[in-house]
């Protein structure tokens, strides 16, 4: 790599654009990321960025607002230091499940979000496994969003899940990506299992879709947070016959009980990427294996930079 290119990361993605510098054998950029005494987030970039290739990587996830702030605070301090163009790095999106209006006088807070990336001074946006495509359009920069469904079909391919593999959903609308893993994967059958949400813990199966006999189920999701939904599809699976049931989601999302959740539960294994950090009690659960996407980020930037085509990787 040329010495234009210069990475930095907030505090929601350090180990992640630790390892994307690996991959592209290039130092973490130098920036003080901190708080004043009353909580405001406090950015200093220690490094000169004049004229540079800036990406910032950088996951809206828990503490979600402080990230948030964090990545718009480090995009108006690059441009500000003259930085030539800002690339935000944004593994998971935050507030993509609010990507509209389900009631009256809601708001529709992921364009909100995008308005104000733009408005802090970001050129384009690089992202993984939106939770709604349409989000890209709520940008009116380039948005490169990646799949990570390459990255989990070559961990899946590590367990010994046998050839007589049915790849399916959670629920309906999780089908074109339960579909695609398939593909991948080698599938020719998909299932859907419908559901019922009483409350964000509570869910009841409906109704199973798909001959699962006799074989091993993959549920797929694009986000784990509860667990609940793919713990009660894997227990109607398990009802109508199916000899396992795996799980496997991008961001693991997980909320305070989850990984107790997921352990306890009749999921052989629940494989995760590392879009968001995984705690350690979680990494080292049984149960939760987490690959890392690094390098594949790694390489969308070092196309981005080289002015090389990206598509490729949406394969």
């Amino acid at each position: 790599m040329d010495g234009n290119l210069q990475i930095f990361s907030g505090s929601g993605s350090d180990q992640l654009a630790g390892g994307v510098c690996d991959a592209l054998g290039i130092p973490l950029g130098q920036a003080q990321v901190s708080q004043f005494p009353n909580l405001e987030t406090r950015i200093q970039i220690e490094e000169n960025v004049r004229g540079l290739d800036v990406y910032i990587v950088q996951s809206m996830c828990a503490p979600v607002n402080d990230h948030l702030m964090q990545l718009l605070i480090m995009v108006d301090a690059l441009r500000r230091a003259s930085a030539d163009r800002i690339t935000a790095v944004i593994p998971y999106f935050g507030y993509a499940r609010q990507e509209k209006k389900t009631a009256g006088r809601e708001p529709i807070s992921a364009k909100l979000v995008a308005n104000l990336i733009q408005a802090a001074g970001a050129d384009r946006i690089i992202t993984m496994d939106l939770h709604a495509p349409a989000i890209e359009g709520f940008f009116d920069i380039p948005v490169d969003h990646l799949r990570a469904a390459s990255i989990l079909v070559e961990t899946l391919k590590e367990f010994d899940i046998g050839p007589d593999v049915i790849v399916g959903s959670a629920d309906a609308g999780g089908v074109a990506r339960a579909e695609d893993l398939g593909r991948r994967l080698g599938a020719e059958d998909i299932f859907v299992s419908f559901k019922k949400r009483h409350s964000p813990e509570d869910v009841t199966p409906l109704q199973l879709v798909g001959d699962v006999r006799g074989r091993t189920a993959v549920v797929v999701d694009d986000i784990i947070s509860t667990g609940s939904s793919l713990i009660a599809a894997a227990k109607s699976l398990m009802e109508n016959g199916a000899a396992e049931v795996y799980a496997c989601a991008v961001h693991a999302d997980l909320t305070a009980g989850a990984v107790q959740n997921l352990q306890t539960s009749i999921l052989k294994s629940v494989l995760v990427t590392d879009t968001i950090p995984v705690s350690q009690s979680a990494n080292g659960n049984s149960k939760i294996r987490v690959c890392t996407t690094a390098p594949l980020f790694a390489e969308a930037i070092r196309r981005i930079h080289n002015h090389e085509s990206v598509s490729a990787l949406f394969n």
